[in-house]
């Protein structure tokens, strides 16, 4: 099958966002409940893992990064290396035309190849924003990316599917019909789209 979406701009957000990251902001609270930014960036260096086994159609192996998350973003910038590496071997993964054909697996939750990047891609954007949000910094994503992402929030957020969000994304946030498409598709999420750092300390 022909790739669908490029994961590489949504990829290219995340990675000049985390670049911007100091130390100061590690501690500091996030849009995803009780997650620190450190807890954040540690999510995505292992998803950015998940996602490209996913289009290997290879299963990932027990986490063994370090002894716990926190430990392995410590590490003096070495996580940014290594999250510069998963994104360029994420994004090249779903660049071969295989990764879309059949089904996969990532987090314990099995979906056809082309849905499963299309998670990917949400996670990527979901979270580039909450991390901008977090470290006071400005988000981009390109129309691609954000129409796969609010086509994907916006079917997860139907009236009976609360089961399906369970563990993924919190209750929706009622967002205005007219709002920007990322607002929508971050309130079909669960977040506000008006989260700033000051309003949760």
């Amino acid at each position: 099958m022909t790739p669908e979406l490029d994961l590489a701009p949504a990829a290219e957000e995340m990675r000049a966002l985390a670049r911007s990251v100091s130390a100061d902001h590690m501690d500091g609270p996030t849009p995803c409940g009780d997650w620190t930014v450190r807890d954040l960036l540690s999510h995505v260096v292992d998803l950015s893992l998940a996602f490209r086994l996913a289009a290997e159609k290879e299963t990932a192996p027990p986490r063994a990064e370090a002894a716990s998350p926190r430990e392995a973003i410590d590490e003096a910038g070495e996580w940014r290396d290594r999250l510069d590496r998963r994104l360029d071997e994420l994004v090249q993964a779903w660049r071969r035309p295989s990764a879309w054909d059949g089904m996969t697996e990532a987090g314990g939750v099995t979906l056809p190849a082309p849905v499963m990047a299309q998670v990917a891609v949400d996670e990527l954007v979901l979270h580039g924003w909450d991390l901008a949000r977090s470290t006071g910094q400005p988000f981009d994503c390109d129309p691609a990316s954000l129409d796969a992402v609010l086509a994907f929030t916006a079917a997860m957020s139907q009236p009976g599917g609360e089961a399906g969000r369970a563990g993924l994304f919190g209750p929706v946030v009622p967002v205005a019909s007219e709002a920007p498409a990322l607002d929508r598709a971050l309130g079909s999420s669960g977040r506000d789209p008006g989260w700033s750092p000051s309003k949760h300390p």
